[in-house]
């Protein structure tokens, strides 16, 4: 009887919506998943210091060293397997999967994104640079999205969203920081738990 879903967490950075998961984990809030691998697409990813300090598996699939995209993704999907990972989170992961890879998990692979999506997504929003393009549009109002993942970027069915308000004098970085701190840190483990606790019911029928 499967008591708990196999997470996998995709990295490229810093790791703070990792460290969300982590948290969420020691602290009860995920029952239904444990995080037992983070792959990071880069070796001086901080993401993999957090994840070794929580005692967490971390492998390391360079996509410049791989060569090809086709190279680089069956290096991730042999890792994937390799921990028999049922769950796919990609927090902060700066590759584009393809649809080869993206077919293989249908409806289990989340992205957290910076925005309310279908505002301020797709191909090169990522960063602050979604955070400085909310700006300029002067919307009052942006957030966070966590997505199921497909082929095409950030266009995966809406899974969780909420919201945040724009302050006077906000600069990207501050409202990176709030939307961090109101949004993704919040959801990405909501949503993980919502996913793990289906994957177990499905497999324990």
């Amino acid at each position: 009887m499967l008591k708990q879903a196999r997470i996998a967490v995709l990295v490229s950075g810093g790791g703070t919506n990792l460290q969300a998961l982590i948290d969420a984990e020691q602290q009860g809030a995920l029952p239904s998943g444990r995080l037992v691998l983070v792959l990071s697409s880069s070796a001086d990813a901080y993401a993999l210091r957090r994840a070794e300090a929580a005692g967490i598996p971390t492998r390391t699939v360079s996509r410049r060293a791989s060569g090809s995209r086709e190279a680089f993704e069956s290096s991730l999907l042999a890792a994937l397997e390799e921990y028999q990972a049922d769950l796919i989170l990609l927090a902060g992961f700066m590759c584009i999967l393809s649809e080869y890879f993206t077919a293989r998990f249908p409806q289990r692979i989340l992205n957290v994104h910076p925005s309310l999506i279908p505002s301020f997504c797709g191909k090169g929003m990522y960063g602050l640079r979604v955070h400085q393009t909310a700006l300029e549009y002067g919307v009052k109002v942006t957030g966070a999205t966590v997505h199921y993942v497909n082929e095409v970027p950030d266009g995966g069915r809406i899974l969780l969203q909420k919201a945040v308000s724009v302050e006077p004098g906000d600069t990207p970085e501050s409202l990176q920081r709030r939307v961090m701190e109101q949004a993704e840190w919040i959801l990405l483990p909501q949503a993980a738990e919502i996913v793990s606790a289906q994957i177990v019911k499905e497999k324990n029928r």
